[in-house]
């Protein structure tokens, strides 16, 4: 059924506003007259000006909520980890399901994305009762240490492990599977830290998943088989953004969007400002992920081997020697947070 009312999901600090509004400016220029497009913001806080800045984009058929996520992750902040330049925020795509009861589909989208066509048609991609629609992430793909891990400690094969970046859930769905439980179990059973929110998705998600065509989350890498004109969302993820380097595959779409937000000033500036050193650090960050993917996939206690030899349960994803019913699950994380901070 084509619905006419789509809702879109965004995380954003304060750093990544202008990020979102270029993206916003490219759903809108791409937006059709017949929809209506309900952009919900996942924040845990912003400046006036930047949320002044993005209630620009609140007109027309475009609606925007602003969601404070404190109150939601008051009490797991502690165990929810990151690495490097990441925040807690690319957990908030994780908790949608259950903070929007009323919803039983929507989009969610990082901010360091293009659209070239009508997100309506990306929404309305048929689900049946799969939990997401989700596109093969083309990094893992085409790097054989993310090869080794995906498949050795998630048991997923490279070509069906997907991006986060771009994902349409199914949230009727997700909620009949208690999600969010499962993924807190699985966050306190096992640490992932090389892609912590995507590799819990992946894990938890394995075989109901709806495998959307490559076109919808192309990542900056040049694809002869492609043609730009196919392309309908450009995802500049890892280190692939034209705001930091020069001469990134696809940054003429970047900078076509970006010119029409009235942001070229503040994006030629970032990309000034972006220091020998800040390179040199980021292409760190990118070999200690490598390091990182590969060290995990050689590990003796792998979670695969967790979850085949039934130290973890499949269904319910907590260790089967500290199975805890649901509803003390609440308890359970604030004796971790506890614990945590005694660290």
């Amino acid at each position: 059924m084509i619905n006419k009312n789509i809702p879109i999901f965004f995380s954003v600090d304060d750093n990544y506003v202008p990020f979102l509004m270029v993206t916003l400016k490219s759903i809108e220029i791409n937006a059709s007259i017949d929809n209506t497009y309900n952009i919900y913001i996942l924040t845990n806080g912003l400046k006036t000006e930047n949320v002044e800045r993005l209630l620009k984009h609140n007109k027309n058929n475009f609606t925007l909520t602003f969601v404070d996520m404190n109150k939601k992750i008051k009490d797991i902040s502690a165990v929810l980890h990151t690495r490097d330049y990441y925040t807690k925020a690319i957990y908030y795509r994780l908790f949608i399901p259950s903070m929007f009861p009323n919803l039983n589909k929507a989009i969610y989208i990082d901010c360091d994305v293009c659209v070239k066509a009508d997100i309506a048609e990306l929404y309305n991609y048929d689900l049946s009762n799969n939990l997401l629609g989700a596109i093969a992430d083309e990094a893992v793909s085409l790097v054989p240490e993310f090869q080794s891990y995906t498949k050795n400690c998630l048991g997923i094969e490279a070509n069906k492990y997907f991006n986060s970046g771009v994902l349409v859930m199914n949230l009727e769905e997700l909620r009949k599977i208690n999600f969010e439980t499962k993924f807190f179990n699985a966050l306190m059973s096992y640490k992932l830290s090389v892609a912590p929110d995507q590799d819990y998705l992946n894990v938890i998600c394995k075989d109901r998943i709806t495998y959307i065509p490559k076109v919808w989350n192309k990542m900056p890498f040049k694809d002869t088989n492609l043609s730009l004109e196919e392309i309908k969302l450009i995802h500049y993820n890892l280190s692939y953004k034209p705001w930091h380097y020069e001469n990134i595959e696809y940054e003429e779409v970047f900078w076509k969007y970006t010119k029409q937000a009235n942001l070229c000033d503040v994006m030629k500036n970032i990309l000034d400002s972006f220091t020998p050193e800040l390179k040199q650090k980021d292409i760190q960050s990118g070999k200690h992920l490598l390091q990182m993917a590969d060290l995990q996939s050689k590990q003796q206690d792998t979670l695969l081997s967790l979850l085949e030899n039934g130290e973890i349960d499949k269904n319910t994803f907590l260790r089967t020697d500290t199975k805890r019913s649901e509803n003390v699950f609440s308890g359970l994380v604030k004796k971790v947070t506890k614990k945590l901070k005694k660290v």
